[in-house]
C-alpha cells in the first residue's frame, strides 16, 4: 500500500502480533506496578509471587472470551462490536459509551499522575498553573503522535516500553545478585481478601484491549488473540519476578507510595530512586499512549457503523489514521483532566466496567448459540467451564462496587441510551 492512500476509507493494517501485544502489555502497566509490590506483600507475605501467578487463572479465563470472539471479526470495536453482533444497536452503544466514559476517567486521571513523577525530578512543574499547562502539553503530545501515524506510535510504544521496564529489570536482577533468593518466610495475613483480589484485578485490566483496533490489525482472526494470551503470560511472569525480588531486596522505611523506590534505593543508592522515578514516567506515559493508539478506534468504529456522527469515521488521506476520532478522544480528555470531572467519573465507572465485561461474555453465548461464523465447530467441552467461571468472576467483581455508585451507575446508563435514540433519530432522518 503506497503511502497516503487507504482502502475504502478505512486505515491500513499496520499493527502486527508485536505491535498488539505491545499495545496490551502497555495497556495493563501503568502507574499501578509501583505501589503493587508493597501492598501485595503486606498482606500475603511470601506467598506474594504465587499469588500473582495463581491469579492470572481467573483474568484468563475472563481475556479467553475477548481472545475467542476476536476470531470471529475483523472489524475494531472490541467489546462494543462483540455485543452489536449478539444483541443489537442499542446494546453494543451502551457497551460502548461505558467503556469509553471507564477509560477517559482513567485518562485525564493518569495525566495528574504522570505530571506528579515529573514535578518529583523536576520541581520547576510544582505549581499548579504550571502543571495544569504541561497537562495540556502532554494531552497534545500524544493525540499529535497518534494522528500522525499508527506504525510511528508503535514505534514509540517500543521505546517506551523499553525505557519503563529497563530499568524496573535492572533493581530486581540487582537485588537478587546482591541479596540472593529470598529465604525467609513471612506468613500471609489475608485479612483483606477482598481488597486484595480487587488490586491484583486492577493491576492485570487491559490486557485485551487489541481486540478494539482489530481493523487495523495484520490477520486479525488470527492475532489478536495470541496477543491477549502472550500478554496475560507475559504479565504474570514479570509482576512475579518483580515481587519476588522485592522480597529478596525486602527494603527497611518502605515509602507505600512508592515501594519500588525504596527498593532501588536500597540496591544503588540515589541512583536506583532516579531510575524507578523514570521509569514510572515513561510507564505511565507509555500506558496512556497505548490508549491513546486504541481506544480511538472504538469511537471510529462505532462512527462507520451509524451509532456515532459520521465526521467520526474519516481517515486522514495523509497519516491513514482516524484522525478526528483521536482528535476527539483528546480533546475530552483535555476537558476531564482541566476540570477535575474525572474524580466524579472515576468512583463508578469500574462498575460500567464490569457490566460491559459480563455483557461481553453473554455475546459469546449468544454467538455461539447462532453458530455465528461456524464457532460452535470450535468451542470445546473445556468452554462449558470457563464461560460460568469468568461470569462468576465478573459478578463478584461487580458486587465490589461500592452502593453510592448505583444511582449514578443508572444515571449513565439513561445518558447513554438518550444518546442512543438521538444517533437512531438522525439515521432515520439522513435515510428519507
Amino acid at each position: 500500500m503506497s503511502k497516503g492512500t487507504f482502502t475504502n476509507g478505512h486505515p491500513p493494517r499496520a499493527i502486527g502480533l508485536v505491535g498488539a501485544t505491545l499495545i496490551n502489555l502497555n495497556g495493563v502497566i501503568g502507574a499501578g506496578i509501583f505501589a503493587l509490590p508493597a501492598l501485595l506483600y503486606a498482606g500475603t507475605g511470601s506467598l506474594a509471587p504465587l499469588i500473582v501467578l495463581a491469579f492470572a487463572l481467573p483474568v484468563a479465563a475472563t481475556v479467553a472470551i475477548y481472545a475467542k470472539l476476536s476470531t470471529l471479526f475483523d472489524q475494531s470495536g472490541g467489546p462494543e462490536l462483540y455485543v452489536e453482533r449478539a444483541f443489537g444497536p442499542f446494546a453494543g452503544f451502551q457497551v460502548g459509551f461505558f467503556v469509553l466514559s471507564q477509560n477517559l476517567a482513567a485518562r485525564a486521571a493518569n495525566f495528574h499522575v504522570l505530571v506528579a513523577y515529573l514535578a518529583a525530578i523536576f520541581p520547576v512543574f510544582d505549581p499548579a498553573p504550571v502543571r495544569l499547562a504541561i497537562i495540556l502539553a502532554l494531552i497534545a503530545v500524544f493525540t499529535g503522535l497518534a494522528i500522525s501515524g499508527t506504525r510511528r506510535s508503535i514505534g514509540a510504544l517500543w521505546v517506551g516500553t523499553a525505557l519503563k521496564l529497563g530499568p524496573i529489570l535492572l533493581i530486581c536482577l540487582t537485588g537478587f545478585a546482591m541479596n540472593g533468593l529470598p529465604d525467609q518466610y513471612v506468613l500471609p495475613e489475608f485479612s483483606e481478601v477482598e481488597a486484595i483480589a480487587l488490586l491484583l484485578a486492577y493491576a492485570y485490566s487491559g490486557a485485551a484491549l487489541s481486540a478494539i483496533s482489530a481493523g487495523e490489525t495484520k490477520d486479525p482472526k488470527r492475532n489478536v488473540g495470541r496477543s491477549i494470551y502472550l500478554t496475560i503470560a507475559l504479565i504474570a511472569v514479570f509482576y512475579a519476578l518483580v515481587q519476588w525480588a522485592y522480597i529478596a531486596i525486602d527494603p527497611q522505611d518502605v515509602n507505600m507510595d512508592r515501594p519500588l523506590a525504596s527498593a532501588g534505593e536500597a540496591v544503588l543508592g540515589q541512583t536506583g530512586i532516579v531510575l524507578i522515578s523514570i521509569a514510572a514516567i515513561f510507564s505511565t506515559g507509555t500506558n496512556q499512549l497505548s490508549y491513546f493508539v486504541s481506544m480511538p478506534r472504538l469511537i471510529f468504529a462505532m462512527s462507520t457503523r451509524r451509532l456515532l456522527p459520521p465526521v467520526l469515521s474519516k481517515v486522514s488521506p495523509r497519516f491513514q489514521t482516524p484522525a478526528y476520532a483521536i482528535a476527539l478522544y483528546g480533546a475530552i480528555v483535555a476537558v476531564l483532566a482541566l476540570t477535575n470531572t474525572f474524580a466524579t467519573l472515576a468512583k463508578f465507572v469500574v462498575a460500567l466496567e464490569t457490566i460491559a465485561g459480563l455483557l461481553v461474555i453473554s455475546a459469546l453465548v449468544m454467538l455461539w448459540r447462532r453458530d455465528e461464523g461456524g464457532i460452535a465447530m470450535t468451542m470445546r467441552w473445556y468452554w462449558a467451564l470457563i464461560i460460568p467461571f469468568a461470569g462468576a468472576f465478573g459478578i463478584w467483581l461487580l458486587m465490589q462496587a461500592p452502593a453510592s455508585a448505583i444511582i449514578p451507575t443508572l444515571v449513565v446508563i439513561a445518558v447513554g441510551g438518550a444518546l442512543f435514540l438521538i444517533a437512531a433519530r438522525r439515521n432515520v432522518q439522513n435515510d428519507r
